[in-house]
């Protein structure tokens, strides 16, 4: 299985304002589809190119963020994937035991 940082090529930046909001960008820089998972956050196809920001809050809980490939959805978001797949939906609720990367942020 390729690694989730090789196929995903994530990358994340944490930009800190006066009012301590924190944003993690996710794109794919990979010349295929790849389906980005995230815990709170849920799911989101990402094309070449694509990028996914999302705002994790500040506390105790981490950020769990995988990558999906050959992934296929009908309109309810019920589906399949090869690699990463959560339980056959869209919207992650659950992480898989695949590779992952977490982050727990703390603004002090």
């Amino acid at each position: 299985m390729i690694s989730f940082f090789t196929f995903l090529s994530v990358v994340a930046y944490q930009l800190f304002s006066t009012q301590a909001v924190t944003t993690i960008d996710i794109r794919n820089n990979c010349p295929f589809t790849v389906w980005a998972a995230a815990i709170p956050g849920g799911g989101r196809r990402l094309d070449y190119g694509g990028k996914w920001t999302l705002q994790p809050s500040n506390g105790p809980n981490g950020k769990r963020i995988w990558g999906r490939t050959n992934c296929n959805f009908d309109a309810s978001g019920r589906g399949q994937c090869q690699t990463g797949d959560c339980n056959g939906v869209l919207e992650c609720l659950a992480p898989p035991y695949w590779e992952k990367t977490e982050f727990t942020l703390k603004v002090t």
